[in-house]
């Protein structure tokens, strides 16, 4: 019985309720035979590029030259930009629970910039240092129910409704940043369907799924490409299937194009 109440699935059972706020889903396949070539050979050179680090990057590009809805926050019923634009990458730590490293401006970083960051940020985590919003995750599992729905929505009041941080606990709009990326697919799923993270004021998170050689028309003949499925889900109050559009036509010719995020 205790092994499955981990202070995760604690605070899951607090903050998740029926799916009736509003999102959107949606999802794409795109072909990245080319784009996988492309990474093999800048990991040759010395820089450890993985699919990852590439969405992290080109979604970051596109929220900030073109989807600026993306990056904005509801707070006492009107829409805020962040002052700056973060992403959170998803981490699966050594205990089998879920973490996550942010990434500070990524709309103004390179391959070399992001993979550091990124490996930073892991091996804080796999030593124990996590940020302080992730270790309040576990010390708001430990409070019994029903306390802890209490306390829960009295933190989402705080933090989410009134707009007000809690500098002490680590606590505020952007405590998860502006967009969630997650790779399924080193677990061997060839997809997901994205929650949006009730603790965040999170409006986009993006789920990538396992790559898969499949049947697929290139240069108008049907030959065996490299195939990923990418799944959002959009908070339908800041952003509309318009945005979740660009955003997808943007991937689109960035993994046409990945040379751009070179520089």
């Amino acid at each position: 019985m205790e092994k499955f109440n981990t202070p995760w699935r604690l605070t899951a059972s607090t903050i998740y309720r029926k799916p009736t706020d509003s999102k959107i889903l949606g999802s794409a396949e795109l072909d990245v035979t080319d784009l996988e070539k492309y990474i093999s050979e800048l990991r040759k050179k010395g820089t450890k590029v993985t699919l990852t680090h590439f969405f992290t990057l080109a979604t970051g590009r596109a929220i900030a030259e073109h989807i600026p809805e993306f990056n904005t926050y509801l707070k006492r019923g009107k829409i805020y930009p962040f002052e700056r634009l973060t992403a959170s990458v998803s981490l699966r730590m050594p205990s089998g629970d879920m973490s996550s490293i942010k990434v500070c401006d990524p709309e103004k970083k390179n391959y070399r910039e992001v993979v550091d960051e990124l490996t930073a940020g892991i091996e804080e985590a796999v030593q124990g240092e996590e940020s302080k919003a992730n270790r309040m995750k576990g010390a708001l599992g430990n409070i019994p129910w029903p306390f802890r729905k209490w306390v829960y929505g009295l933190i989402r009041l705080i933090i989410l409704d009134l707009g007000i941080a809690i500098p002490a606990l680590g606590l505020s709009a952007q405590s998860f940043g502006t967009y969630i990326i997650s790779n399924v697919g080193t677990l061997g799923l060839d997809g997901g369907y994205p929650a949006l993270m009730p603790t965040g004021n999170v409006s986009l998170v993006l789920i990538l799924g396992r790559v898969r050689e499949m049947p697929w028309v290139h240069e108008g003949q049907v030959v065996p490409r490299r195939v990923i499925k990418i799944s959002a889900a959009l908070d339908h109050r800041v952003a509309d299937a318009a945005h979740g559009g660009k955003l997808f036509n943007y991937l689109r010719k960035a993994v046409r194009e990945p040379s751009m995020f070179e520089q």
